[in-house]
C-alpha cells in the first residue's frame, strides 16, 4: 500500500483533480491516506478536515485517518464527548457509504499500560472504525517489551484489525516486529529524508524481514 499525507500538500493543491492524478501513479495498490490538523492544514476546523477525507475516498484513496478526537480535540486524541462521538460515528457510515474504508487513530504519545490501550481500542471498535491505529511511547526495555505484549492482548480481545505503535527512544523493536505479532500493517519509509518519520523502518529491510521469516502475514 502507499501512505498519503494530504497535510504536507499547499492547500491550493487539494483539489479532487489532483489527487486523482496522483493516486493514478499508485500501481492500483491501496492507498492510506491522512489529513491531520497539523502542516499545510494548520488553522483548519475539524468540520473542514472531515470534508478533506471525504475528498480523499471520492478521489481514490483505500483508507483514511480520522483522530480519535476529531470534533473535540483532546490530548491522547480520544474524545468522550457525546455530540462529538456521534459525530464521529456518522461520518464513518458515511464514509462506508461511499466505498471507503476507515483506521481511527489515537496518538497518546507516552507510555500507558495496557489496560489504557484495550480502552481506547475498544472504544475505536465501538465507533465503527474498520482499523484500530494507536501511538503510544517506550522509553526503557521494559517499556518496549510490555508494548510487544499488549500486542498479543490486542490480538485477543478486538474484533477490527489493529496498528499498534510506540516513539520515544526504545521503539524500534516494537516498529519492525510488531506485525509478526499482530499488527494488521508495518509504516515504513522509502529513504531517510526531511519529510521521513526517522522512528519508521526502511520499506525494502521489512520486505526482507517478511519474506525470510516463515510466518503467516
Amino acid at each position: 500500500a502507499w501512505g498519503f499525507q494530504m497535510e504536507n500538500l499547499p492547500p491550493e493543491e487539494q483539489t479532487e483533480a489532483n489527487l486523482r492524478r496522483i493516486f493514478s501513479n499508485t500501481d492500483g495498490k491501496p492507498i492510506y491516506a491522512t489529513s491531520y490538523r497539523g502542516g499545510r492544514n494548520a488553522g483548519r476546523s475539524d468540520d473542514d478536515l472531515a470534508e478533506s477525507w471525504k475528498l480523499l475516498i471520492r478521489s481514490g484513496a483505500t483508507l483514511v485517518d480520522i483522530m480519535g478526537d476529531a470534533f473535540c480535540p483532546t490530548p491522547g486524541e480520544l474524545t468522550e464527548d457525546p455530540a462529538a462521538v456521534e459525530k464521529q460515528m456518522a461520518l464513518i457510515d458515511e464514509i462506508h457509504a461511499m466505498g471507503g474504508e476507515v483506521l481511527m487513530s489515537s496518538h497518546v504519545c507516552r507510555y500507558i499500560p495496557a489496560e489504557e490501550v484495550l480502552r481506547i481500542a475498544k472504544a475505536h471498535e465501538a465507533r465503527g472504525a474498520d482499523i484500530c491505529k494507536i501511538v503510544t511511547a517506550a522509553n526503557s526495555e521494559e517499556e518496549e517489551m510490555e508494548n510487544l505484549r499488549i500486542i498479543t492482548l490486542l490480538k485477543q480481545e478486538l474484533g477490527i484489525p489493529f496498528l499498534f505503535l510506540c516513539g520515544g527512544s526504545h521503539c524500534k523493536r516494537h516498529r519492525q516486529l510488531g506485525p509478526l505479532f499482530g499488527c494488521c500493517m508495518w509504516l515504513t519509509v522509502g529513504k531517510y529524508d526531511r519529510s521521513a518519520t526517522p522512528m519508521q523502518p526502511l520499506t525494502r529491510a521489512m520486505r526482507t524481514l517478511a519474506d525470510t521469516l516463515s510466518y503467516d502475514l
